[in-house]
Protein backbone atom coordinates (compact mmCIF):
# COMPACT_ATOMS: atom_id res chain seq x y z
CA UNK A 1 0.00 0.00 0.00
CA UNK A 2 1.27 3.49 -1.08
CA UNK A 3 -0.01 6.78 0.43
CA UNK A 4 -2.04 8.80 -1.67
CA UNK A 5 -0.27 10.46 -4.80
CA UNK A 6 -1.59 12.04 -7.93
CA UNK A 7 -0.51 14.75 -10.34
CA UNK A 8 -4.37 15.81 -11.03
CA UNK A 9 -5.62 16.77 -7.53
CA UNK A 10 -5.93 20.83 -7.20
CA UNK A 11 -4.09 21.87 -4.53
CA UNK A 12 -4.58 25.38 -3.05
CA UNK A 13 -1.04 27.47 -1.77
CA UNK A 14 -0.53 27.54 1.69
CA UNK A 15 1.47 29.36 3.89
CA UNK A 16 5.27 28.78 3.13
CA UNK A 17 5.92 29.55 6.88
CA UNK A 18 4.50 26.59 8.03
CA UNK A 19 6.72 24.11 6.00
CA UNK A 20 9.76 25.98 8.08
CA UNK A 21 11.18 24.26 10.94
CA UNK A 22 10.84 26.49 14.12
CA UNK A 23 14.51 27.09 13.91
CA UNK A 24 15.32 27.68 10.83
CA UNK A 25 17.50 30.17 9.64
CA UNK A 26 15.19 32.47 7.93
CA UNK A 27 13.37 32.95 10.71
CA UNK A 28 16.85 34.75 12.56
CA UNK A 29 17.38 36.51 9.35
CA UNK A 30 13.59 37.53 8.89
CA UNK A 31 13.89 38.95 12.95
CA UNK A 32 17.40 40.30 12.24
CA UNK A 33 16.42 43.05 9.52
CA UNK A 34 12.93 43.67 10.90
CA UNK A 35 14.94 45.07 14.13
CA UNK A 36 16.83 47.76 12.10
CA UNK A 37 15.00 51.12 12.70
CA UNK A 38 13.08 52.48 9.88
CA UNK A 39 15.37 55.39 9.39
CA UNK A 40 18.29 53.47 8.15
CA UNK A 41 16.13 52.69 4.90
CA UNK A 42 14.64 56.52 4.27
CA UNK A 43 17.73 56.59 1.84
CA UNK A 44 16.50 54.12 -0.32
CA UNK A 45 13.40 56.08 -0.85
CA UNK A 46 12.96 57.24 -4.49
CA UNK A 47 9.77 59.28 -6.03
CA UNK A 48 10.64 58.77 -9.85
CA UNK A 49 10.42 55.30 -12.02
CA UNK A 50 8.69 52.01 -11.22
CA UNK A 51 8.33 51.45 -6.97
CA UNK A 52 11.24 49.50 -5.89
CA UNK A 53 11.70 46.00 -4.21
CA UNK A 54 11.58 47.34 -0.55
CA UNK A 55 15.15 46.90 0.77
CA UNK A 56 13.35 44.75 4.25
CA UNK A 57 12.73 42.41 1.79
CA UNK A 58 16.47 42.26 -0.71
CA UNK A 59 18.39 42.26 2.49
CA UNK A 60 16.96 39.30 3.45
CA UNK A 61 17.30 37.35 0.35
CA UNK A 62 20.90 38.29 0.41
CA UNK A 63 21.89 37.72 3.68
CA UNK A 64 19.86 34.44 3.78
CA UNK A 65 21.76 33.35 0.71
CA UNK A 66 24.95 34.16 2.01
CA UNK A 67 24.34 32.00 5.21
CA UNK A 68 24.06 28.82 2.38
CA UNK A 69 27.63 29.96 1.14
CA UNK A 70 25.61 31.05 -2.25
CA UNK A 71 26.83 34.73 -3.54
CA UNK A 72 26.29 34.67 -7.07
CA UNK A 73 23.56 36.88 -8.32
CA UNK A 74 22.39 34.02 -10.71
CA UNK A 75 22.30 31.41 -8.04
CA UNK A 76 20.56 33.81 -5.76
CA UNK A 77 17.92 34.08 -8.40
CA UNK A 78 17.38 30.85 -8.90
CA UNK A 79 17.01 29.88 -4.68
CA UNK A 80 13.88 32.58 -5.17
CA UNK A 81 12.17 29.86 -7.10
CA UNK A 82 13.22 26.67 -5.97
CA UNK A 83 13.75 27.23 -1.71
CA UNK A 84 11.16 27.37 0.48
CA UNK A 85 12.77 30.00 3.12
CA UNK A 86 13.71 32.16 -0.02
CA UNK A 87 10.22 32.05 -1.19
CA UNK A 88 8.58 32.63 1.93
CA UNK A 89 11.42 35.82 2.90
CA UNK A 90 10.47 37.37 -0.81
CA UNK A 91 6.43 36.68 -0.42
CA UNK A 92 6.39 35.91 -3.39
CA UNK A 93 8.57 38.37 -5.40
CA UNK A 94 11.56 37.27 -7.66
CA UNK A 95 13.77 40.12 -8.17
CA UNK A 96 16.36 39.51 -11.22
CA UNK A 97 19.69 38.47 -10.69
CA UNK A 98 20.35 42.01 -12.01
CA UNK A 99 18.10 43.79 -9.50
CA UNK A 100 20.01 41.70 -6.76
CA UNK A 101 23.91 42.86 -7.84
CA UNK A 102 22.38 46.61 -8.76
CA UNK A 103 21.63 46.82 -4.75
CA UNK A 104 24.03 44.72 -2.70
CA UNK A 105 26.59 47.44 -4.12
CA UNK A 106 25.30 50.62 -3.76
CA UNK A 107 26.86 52.81 -0.88
CA UNK A 108 23.58 52.83 1.41
CA UNK A 109 24.19 49.01 1.80
CA UNK A 110 27.14 49.54 3.57
CA UNK A 111 25.53 51.07 6.62
CA UNK A 112 22.93 48.57 6.84
CA UNK A 113 24.89 45.70 7.17
CA UNK A 114 26.75 47.70 10.14
CA UNK A 115 22.86 47.86 11.75
CA UNK A 116 22.98 44.34 10.96
CA UNK A 117 25.83 43.89 13.07
CA UNK A 118 24.77 46.59 16.08
CA UNK A 119 20.88 44.80 16.06
CA UNK A 120 22.74 41.47 16.49
CA UNK A 121 24.98 42.26 19.62
CA UNK A 122 21.45 43.43 20.92
CA UNK A 123 19.85 40.70 20.48
CA UNK A 124 22.71 38.66 21.97
CA UNK A 125 22.88 41.10 25.41
CA UNK A 126 18.92 40.69 25.73
CA UNK A 127 19.55 36.70 25.51
CA UNK A 128 22.13 37.28 27.91
CA UNK A 129 24.76 35.26 25.48
CA UNK A 130 28.01 37.92 26.45
CA UNK A 131 28.66 39.72 29.30
CA UNK A 132 30.76 42.79 27.04
CA UNK A 133 33.49 42.73 29.36
CA UNK A 134 36.07 42.10 26.66
CA UNK A 135 36.34 42.06 22.81
CA UNK A 136 38.56 39.92 21.19
CA UNK A 137 40.58 40.94 17.92
CA UNK A 138 42.02 39.15 15.29
CA UNK A 139 42.59 39.13 11.75
CA UNK A 140 43.36 37.67 8.49
CA UNK A 141 44.20 38.19 5.25
CA UNK A 142 41.49 37.90 2.50
CA UNK A 143 42.25 37.24 -1.59
CA UNK A 144 40.89 39.69 -4.15
CA UNK A 145 39.07 38.55 -6.92
CA UNK A 146 41.67 40.59 -9.38
CA UNK A 147 44.28 39.44 -11.61
CA UNK A 148 47.62 38.95 -9.70
CA UNK A 149 49.45 40.69 -12.49
CA UNK A 150 47.79 43.56 -12.27
CA UNK A 151 50.33 45.30 -9.30
CA UNK A 152 50.89 49.04 -9.75
CA UNK A 153 53.92 49.98 -7.44
CA UNK A 154 54.05 54.01 -5.72
CA UNK A 155 57.74 53.96 -6.23
CA UNK A 156 57.57 52.86 -9.72
CA UNK A 157 54.88 56.10 -10.35
CA UNK A 158 56.20 58.71 -8.13
CA UNK A 159 59.91 57.76 -10.23
CA UNK A 160 58.43 58.13 -13.30
CA UNK A 161 56.17 61.23 -12.62
CA UNK A 162 59.56 63.08 -11.51
CA UNK A 163 60.87 61.85 -14.39
CA UNK A 164 58.35 63.69 -16.56
CA UNK A 165 58.66 67.06 -14.46
CA UNK A 166 62.14 66.97 -14.77
CA UNK A 167 61.69 66.42 -18.83
CA UNK A 168 58.83 68.98 -19.06
CA UNK A 169 60.67 71.47 -17.47
CA UNK A 170 63.48 71.13 -19.83
CA UNK A 171 60.81 71.11 -23.13
CA UNK A 172 59.35 74.65 -21.48
CA UNK A 173 63.25 76.45 -21.32
CA UNK A 174 64.10 75.16 -25.20
CA UNK A 175 60.79 76.63 -26.18
CA UNK A 176 61.87 80.03 -24.48
CA UNK A 177 65.66 79.81 -25.51
CA UNK A 178 64.43 79.43 -28.83
CA UNK A 179 62.00 81.56 -28.52
CA UNK A 180 59.00 79.68 -30.00
CA UNK A 181 56.37 80.74 -27.53
CA UNK A 182 56.47 83.60 -24.63
CA UNK A 183 57.28 83.02 -21.05
CA UNK A 184 53.97 82.22 -19.07
CA UNK A 185 53.12 82.76 -15.84
CA UNK A 186 53.91 79.64 -13.54
CA UNK A 187 51.86 79.10 -10.21
CA UNK A 188 55.40 76.88 -9.23
CA UNK A 189 58.97 76.84 -10.49
CA UNK A 190 59.31 73.18 -9.10
CA UNK A 191 56.97 72.02 -11.72
CA UNK A 192 54.07 72.45 -14.72
CA UNK A 193 50.15 71.65 -14.12
CA UNK A 194 48.03 70.64 -16.31
CA UNK A 195 46.77 73.68 -17.12
CA UNK A 196 50.11 75.64 -17.95
CA UNK A 197 50.87 72.66 -19.90
CA UNK A 198 47.64 73.13 -22.05
CA UNK A 199 48.84 76.57 -22.43
CA UNK A 200 51.76 75.07 -23.80
CA UNK A 201 50.00 73.29 -26.45
CA UNK A 202 47.75 75.92 -27.60
CA UNK A 203 50.79 78.42 -28.18
CA UNK A 204 53.01 75.67 -29.83
CA UNK A 205 49.79 74.78 -31.93
CA UNK A 206 49.09 78.65 -32.76
CA UNK A 207 53.12 79.17 -34.02
CA UNK A 208 52.23 75.37 -36.44
CA UNK A 209 49.39 77.16 -37.41
CA UNK A 210 51.15 80.30 -38.70
CA UNK A 211 53.68 78.01 -40.10
CA UNK A 212 50.74 76.32 -42.72
CA UNK A 213 49.44 79.77 -43.77
CA UNK A 214 52.80 80.90 -45.04
CA UNK A 215 53.80 77.73 -46.59
CA UNK A 216 50.18 77.96 -48.15
CA UNK A 217 51.08 81.56 -49.18
CA UNK A 218 54.29 80.88 -50.33
CA UNK A 219 54.78 79.84 -54.09
CA UNK A 220 58.75 79.98 -53.78
CA UNK A 221 59.83 76.17 -53.83
CA UNK A 222 63.02 76.64 -51.69
CA UNK A 223 61.17 79.31 -49.44
CA UNK A 224 58.77 76.28 -48.70
CA UNK A 225 61.22 74.21 -48.06
CA UNK A 226 62.68 75.72 -45.32
CA UNK A 227 59.32 76.92 -43.72
CA UNK A 228 58.48 72.71 -43.53
CA UNK A 229 62.02 72.32 -41.95
CA UNK A 230 61.35 74.72 -39.19
CA UNK A 231 57.98 73.67 -38.81
CA UNK A 232 59.59 69.98 -37.83
CA UNK A 233 60.30 71.06 -34.43
CA UNK A 234 57.20 72.92 -33.21
CA UNK A 235 55.43 70.18 -34.60
CA UNK A 236 57.44 67.54 -32.53
CA UNK A 237 57.27 69.95 -29.67
CA UNK A 238 53.45 69.51 -29.49
CA UNK A 239 53.24 66.13 -29.82
CA UNK A 240 55.72 65.56 -26.81
CA UNK A 241 53.50 67.94 -24.71
CA UNK A 242 50.31 66.21 -25.63
CA UNK A 243 52.09 63.01 -24.46
CA UNK A 244 53.16 64.45 -21.29
CA UNK A 245 49.53 65.70 -20.53
CA UNK A 246 47.88 62.54 -20.66
CA UNK A 247 51.10 60.65 -18.64
CA UNK A 248 50.73 63.32 -15.62
CA UNK A 249 46.68 62.92 -15.30
CA UNK A 250 47.53 59.29 -15.20
CA UNK A 251 50.27 59.65 -12.77
CA UNK A 252 48.06 62.13 -10.31
CA UNK A 253 45.12 59.71 -10.72
CA UNK A 254 47.34 57.25 -9.78
CA UNK A 255 48.65 58.90 -6.90
CA UNK A 256 45.15 59.42 -5.45
CA UNK A 257 44.16 56.22 -5.75
CA UNK A 258 47.62 55.37 -3.94
CA UNK A 259 46.49 56.98 -0.91
CA UNK A 260 48.79 55.70 2.05
CA UNK A 261 49.38 52.74 0.14
CA UNK A 262 52.20 50.95 -1.60
CA UNK A 263 50.71 49.41 -4.66
CA UNK A 264 46.89 48.84 -5.88
CA UNK A 265 45.58 46.06 -8.59
CA UNK A 266 43.97 47.84 -11.63
CA UNK A 267 41.14 45.83 -11.80
CA UNK A 268 40.61 46.29 -8.35
CA UNK A 269 42.19 49.62 -7.35
CA UNK A 270 40.95 48.93 -3.60
CA UNK A 271 42.68 46.25 -3.17
CA UNK A 272 46.42 46.28 -2.12
CA UNK A 273 49.15 43.66 -2.67
CA UNK A 274 50.36 41.61 0.39
CA UNK A 275 51.48 38.07 0.76
CA UNK A 276 48.76 35.92 1.83
CA UNK A 277 48.85 32.85 4.45
CA UNK A 278 47.80 30.56 1.77
CA UNK A 279 51.28 30.76 -0.45
CA UNK A 280 50.82 27.23 -2.52
CA UNK A 281 53.98 28.15 -4.94
CA UNK A 282 55.84 28.64 -1.88
CA UNK A 283 57.35 32.05 -3.53
CA UNK A 284 56.40 34.74 -1.06
CA UNK A 285 54.43 35.61 -4.01
CA UNK A 286 52.36 38.82 -3.38
CA UNK A 287 48.60 38.98 -4.16
CA UNK A 288 45.93 42.06 -4.24
CA UNK A 289 43.94 41.04 -1.10
CA UNK A 290 42.56 43.03 2.10
CA UNK A 291 43.34 43.00 5.69
CA UNK A 292 40.18 41.74 7.66
CA UNK A 293 39.74 42.68 11.06
CA UNK A 294 36.93 40.97 13.03
CA UNK A 295 35.97 41.70 16.93
CA UNK A 296 34.25 38.85 18.78
CA UNK A 297 33.00 38.21 22.01
CA UNK A 298 31.82 34.76 22.95
CA UNK A 299 32.03 33.41 19.51
CA UNK A 300 30.38 36.01 17.91
CA UNK A 301 31.35 38.65 15.37
CA UNK A 302 30.56 41.64 16.98
CA UNK A 303 32.18 44.31 14.62
CA UNK A 304 34.41 44.31 11.46
CA UNK A 305 36.47 46.26 9.12
CA UNK A 306 38.55 46.71 5.77
CA UNK A 307 41.99 47.88 5.93
CA UNK A 308 44.57 47.78 3.01
CA UNK A 309 47.63 47.66 5.30
CA UNK A 310 49.41 44.10 5.55
CA UNK A 311 50.68 44.34 9.45
CA UNK A 312 47.72 43.41 12.02
CA UNK A 313 50.14 46.13 14.43
CA UNK A 314 49.08 49.63 12.26
CA UNK A 315 45.43 48.40 11.53
CA UNK A 316 44.59 48.41 15.91
CA UNK A 317 43.91 51.95 16.07
CA UNK A 318 41.67 52.88 13.05
CA UNK A 319 39.61 49.69 13.96
CA UNK A 320 39.06 50.41 17.49
CA UNK A 321 37.96 54.34 16.10
CA UNK A 322 35.49 52.55 13.72
CA UNK A 323 34.12 50.29 16.53
CA UNK A 324 33.52 53.60 18.74
CA UNK A 325 31.74 55.25 16.10
CA UNK A 326 29.83 52.71 13.83
CA UNK A 327 29.56 50.17 16.38
CA UNK A 328 29.74 49.88 20.46
CA UNK A 329 31.22 51.79 23.30
CA UNK A 330 34.36 49.69 24.01
CA UNK A 331 34.44 47.27 26.93
CA UNK A 332 37.04 47.15 29.44
CA UNK A 333 39.31 44.78 28.13
CA UNK A 334 40.50 44.63 24.82
CA UNK A 335 42.16 41.38 24.15
CA UNK A 336 44.92 40.71 21.11
CA UNK A 337 48.01 38.37 20.08
CA UNK A 338 51.14 39.21 19.99
CA UNK A 339 50.97 40.58 16.44
CA UNK A 340 49.18 44.13 17.38
CA UNK A 341 51.65 44.55 20.43
CA UNK A 342 53.84 48.16 19.81
CA UNK A 343 54.38 50.89 21.67
CA UNK A 344 51.65 52.94 19.89
CA UNK A 345 49.09 50.64 20.57
CA UNK A 346 49.66 50.61 24.22
CA UNK A 347 49.73 53.98 24.81
CA UNK A 348 46.41 54.79 22.69
CA UNK A 349 44.33 52.28 24.45
CA UNK A 350 46.21 53.04 28.14
CA UNK A 351 46.19 56.56 28.30
CA UNK A 352 43.81 57.85 25.43
CA UNK A 353 41.16 54.92 25.61
CA UNK A 354 41.48 54.35 29.66
CA UNK A 355 40.99 50.95 28.65
CA UNK A 356 42.59 47.91 29.58
CA UNK A 357 44.91 46.12 26.76
CA UNK A 358 45.63 42.47 27.26
CA UNK A 359 47.97 42.34 24.42
CA UNK A 360 51.72 40.37 24.88
CA UNK A 361 54.53 42.01 23.49
CA UNK A 362 56.23 40.45 20.07
CA UNK A 363 59.22 39.32 21.65
CA UNK A 364 57.14 37.65 24.85
CA UNK A 365 56.75 33.96 23.98
CA UNK A 366 60.34 33.88 22.79
CA UNK A 367 61.95 35.61 26.41
CA UNK A 368 59.41 32.75 28.12
CA UNK A 369 61.21 29.69 25.90
CA UNK A 370 64.12 27.88 27.63
CA UNK A 371 67.64 29.55 27.33
CA UNK A 372 69.65 26.82 24.87
CA UNK A 373 72.58 25.15 27.47
CA UNK A 374 76.29 24.23 26.84
CA UNK A 375 75.91 20.20 25.45
CA UNK A 376 78.69 17.56 25.28
CA UNK A 377 79.32 15.70 22.79
CA UNK A 378 81.21 12.41 22.58
CA UNK A 379 84.78 11.63 20.21
CA UNK A 380 84.86 7.80 19.46
CA UNK A 381 88.39 7.10 18.71
CA UNK A 382 90.56 3.63 18.31
CA UNK A 383 93.81 2.24 19.07
CA UNK A 384 95.24 3.99 22.16
CA UNK A 385 93.13 6.91 22.11
CA UNK A 386 90.60 7.30 24.75
CA UNK A 387 87.04 7.92 25.14
CA UNK A 388 85.89 11.30 26.65
CA UNK A 389 83.13 14.06 26.77
CA UNK A 390 84.18 17.80 25.40
CA UNK A 391 82.35 20.97 25.71
CA UNK A 392 81.82 22.04 21.86
CA UNK A 393 80.63 26.00 22.49
CA UNK A 394 83.16 28.03 22.04
CA UNK A 395 82.16 32.09 22.32
CA UNK A 396 84.50 34.05 20.93
CA UNK A 397 84.89 37.48 20.33
CA UNK A 398 81.93 37.66 23.03
CA UNK A 399 79.64 37.72 20.36
CA UNK A 400 80.28 34.96 17.71
CA UNK A 401 79.44 30.88 18.66
CA UNK A 402 80.67 28.19 16.97
CA UNK A 403 79.74 24.61 17.44
CA UNK A 404 82.16 22.47 16.19
CA UNK A 405 81.81 18.39 15.98
CA UNK A 406 85.09 16.50 15.22
CA UNK A 407 85.23 12.89 14.58
CA UNK A 408 88.73 12.18 14.58
CA UNK A 409 90.38 8.56 13.34
CA UNK A 410 93.60 8.32 14.55
CA UNK A 411 96.09 5.52 14.27
CA UNK A 412 98.87 4.34 15.31
CA UNK A 413 101.64 3.39 12.67
CA UNK A 414 104.81 0.98 12.85
CA UNK A 415 107.49 4.13 13.18
CA UNK A 416 104.83 5.03 16.59
CA UNK A 417 103.83 8.16 14.46
CA UNK A 418 99.87 9.59 14.19
CA UNK A 419 98.15 10.12 11.10
CA UNK A 420 94.64 11.70 10.93
CA UNK A 421 92.70 9.60 8.78
CA UNK A 422 89.49 11.54 8.43
CA UNK A 423 88.20 14.82 10.14
CA UNK A 424 84.75 16.62 9.69
CA UNK A 425 83.83 19.73 10.73
CA UNK A 426 80.55 21.20 10.96
CA UNK A 427 80.88 25.25 10.78
CA UNK A 428 78.10 27.30 11.67
CA UNK A 429 79.64 30.57 11.30
CA UNK A 430 83.41 31.36 10.06
CA UNK A 431 85.67 28.60 9.39
CA UNK A 432 87.93 27.05 12.32
CA UNK A 433 91.16 26.27 11.25
CA UNK A 434 92.43 22.66 11.24
CA UNK A 435 94.42 21.05 14.08
CA UNK A 436 98.39 21.03 13.28
CA UNK A 437 100.04 17.74 13.68
CA UNK A 438 101.80 17.66 16.90
CA UNK A 439 103.49 14.95 18.99
CA UNK A 440 101.67 12.12 20.13
CA UNK A 441 101.93 12.78 23.98
CA UNK A 442 100.60 16.61 23.26
CA UNK A 443 97.63 15.72 21.59
CA UNK A 444 97.10 13.14 24.37
CA UNK A 445 97.55 16.17 26.92
CA UNK A 446 95.62 18.38 24.88
CA UNK A 447 92.22 16.02 25.38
Amino acid sequence: MFKNYTMNQLVLPLDLEVKLQKNDIAFHVHHLVESIPHEAFESFQRNDGCPAYHPRMMLKIILCAYTQSVFSGRKIEALLKDSIRMMWLAQGHEPSYRTINRFRVQPEVKNLIRQCFVQFRCQLIEEKLIDQEAIFIDGTKIEANANKFTFVWKKSIEKYHQSLIEKSNQLYDELLENEIIPEIERESDEQLSLEELAQLVQKVDDVVNEYDKQIEASSDVPERKALRNERKYPKKVRKQLIDFIVRKQKYQRDLEIFGTRNSYSKTDPDATFMRMKDDYMKNGQLKAGYNTQIATEGQYALAYGLFSNPTDTRTLIPFLDEIEQDYFELPEHIVTDASYGSEENYNDILLNRKREALIPYTLYMKEKKRKPTNKTYSIQTTGRTMKKQIPIHVQTRNILHFTIILSVLIVQDSNGSLKSTSAKTVRTAHSVPPVPKQKKATIENEW
